[in-house]
C-alpha cells in the first residue's frame, strides 16, 4: 500500500482533513505514522526518528529553551463518520466533520504545519506524534517513550494538542478508581434470614456518596473542581440467592495539589465508618496523578501572554501529567470542543484551527 501524501505547508485546515481521512484507530496507526514520518523527513532542519508508531522531529538551533509539541495519532473506532466533510451553516459557520477532527487531528495538524513552516523560531522545537492514547494506559505511546526514549522528552515546556476550544487549559486533575468490597453469606432467598446480604452492606456507602460535597481549589489562577462518583456496582449470582459478595467502583477526580497517596487517604476518610468496622474493604484498581499548572514558569507564562491571558483549569486527565512528573510545565491547547470528542457527529469549527495556529505561531516566533 502506498503511503498517503501529506503537505505540511498547506493550510492547517486542509492538513487536518487529510489526517482525518487516514483511518488510525488505536493499534492501527502504522499508515498515518508512515505518512507523518515521510512528510517530516522532506523538511529541512529537522532531525527525525521513529520508534514503533512513535515519531519525533527536532530542531537544533542552539536556542535557550525548547518547546515540546505532542499529539496522538490514534482515534476511537470509526462510527460511520469518514471520510471528512465540510459544511457551512448559519448556526455553526464553516465546520469540518469527521472522526478525529476534535480529538485530536486538528491539533496535530497545527503542530505539523508550524514545525514545517517556522523559519527561525525563538525556541528549539520537539514534535512528538505517538500512538494508542485513546485506550488503556499500558499501551500509551508516550509512556513507552518515557520508559525507552526519555531523551525525546527533554524540554522547558510542553503543549499537548488536546481539544480545548482554543483556550489554554493548564495542568490536569488526577484520576483514581477505588473498589469498595463487601462480603456476606449465601442463602436461599426463601430463607433470607439465614444469609448475610453483601449488596445491602453497600447502602451506607451509597448514602455517603450522595451527600458528598466536592472540594474546589484555586492553583495558579485555575479552579479545579473535584468529584467522587460511583461508576459501577456488581454482586449477586442468581435471582434466588442472597449474595455473599458485592462491590462498588468509585472514581475520584482529584485536584493536582493532592498526590495519589493523599487522594487514596481522602477516599478512605470519606468511607471511614464502613472501613473501620470491617463492613467494606478498599483497594485501588487504577490511578494516575494530576499535573500542576506550572504557569509561573517563564516559558509557560510567555504562552499565557500570547493567549492574551486567557486560560482555565483542565478537569479531565491528559498526558500533561507525564510531563509534569518530569518537572516540565505542560498545558493543553487545541481546536475543538472536547464535549464533541468521540461522538458520531464529531466536528470542529475551522476558524478555531486558524486561531490556534496564529496563537502558537506568535508564541513560537517570540
Amino acid at each position: 500500500m502506498s503511503v498517503p501524501e501529506l503537505n505540511l505547508q498547506a493550510d492547517p485546515i486542509e492538513l487536518t482533513a487529510a489526517l482525518v481521512d487516514i483511518e488510525s484507530v488505536s493499534h492501527d496507526e502504522a499508515t498515518i505514522a508512515d505518512a507523518v514520518e515521510t512528510a517530516l523527513r522532506t523538511q529541512t532542519g529537522l532531525e527525525v526518528e521513529r520508534f514503533g508508531n512513535r515519531i519525533v522531529a527536532r530542531t537544533d538551533h542552539g536556542k535557550a529553551s525548547r518547546v515540546i509539541l505532542a499529539g496522538h495519532l490514534d482515534t476511537v473506532p470509526i462510527n460511520d463518520n469518514l471520510p471528512s466533510r465540510r459544511t457551512v451553516t448559519d448556526d455553526e459557520g464553516d465546520v469540518l466533520h469527521g472522526c478525529g477532527t476534535v480529538d485530536m487531528k486538528s491539533g496535530l495538524a497545527v503542530f505539523l504545519h508550524l514545525v514545517a513552516t517556522l523559519d527561525d523560531p525563538a525556541h528549539d522545537l520537539t514534535l512528538i506524534a505517538y500512538d494508542c492514547e485513546e485506550i488503556a494506559a499500558e499501551h500509551n505511546g508516550l509512556g513507552f517513550i518515557e520508559r525507552e526514549r526519555p531523551q525525546w522528552l527533554a524540554g522547558d515546556v510542553a503543549i499537548l494538542g488536546e481539544p480545548t476550544g482554543g483556550l489554554i487549559e493548564a495542568g490536569c486533575q488526577g484520576t483514581m478508581r477505588v473498589r469498595l468490597t463487601a462480603t456476606g453469606n449465601r442463602a436461599h432467598t426463601a430463607r433470607a434470614w439465614m444469609g448475610d446480604n453483601a449488596i445491602h452492606k453497600l447502602g451506607h456507602a451509597m448514602t455517603t456518596l450522595a451527600a458528598y460535597q466536592p472540594r474546589r481549589v484555586d492553583i495558579d489562577g485555575c479552579e479545579y473542581r473535584e468529584g467522587l462518583s460511583a461508576v459501577a456496582v456488581t454482586g449477586g449470582v442468581a435471582g434466588n440467592v442472597v449474595p455473599d459478595a458485592a462491590s462498588m467502583d468509585v472514581n475520584f477526580r482529584f485536584a493536582p495539589d493532592r498526590t495519589e497517596e493523599q487522594a487514596f487517604a481522602h477516599v478512605q476518610e470519606v468511607f471511614a465508618d464502613d472501613l473501620a468496622d470491617g463492613t467494606l474493604t478498599a483497594e485501588i484498581t487504577d490511578s494516575a496523578p494530576g499535573a500542576l499548572p506550572g504557569l509561573s514558569h517563564p516559558a509557560a507564562a510567555a504562552l499565557v501572554d500570547a493567549a492574551d491571558g486567557r486560560f482555565r483549569a483542565k478537569y479531565g486527565w491528559t498526558d500533561v501529567a507525564r510531563f509534569s512528573s518530569l518537572g516540565i510545565p505542560a498545558v493543553n491547547l487545541g481546536p475543538g470542543d472536547p464535549s464533541l470528542a468521540h461522538r458520531q457527529d464529531e466536528r470542529v469549527p475551522v476558524e478555531q484551527i486558524t486561531q490556534v495556529t496564529d496563537l502558537l505561531r506568535a508564541y513560537l516566533a517570540g
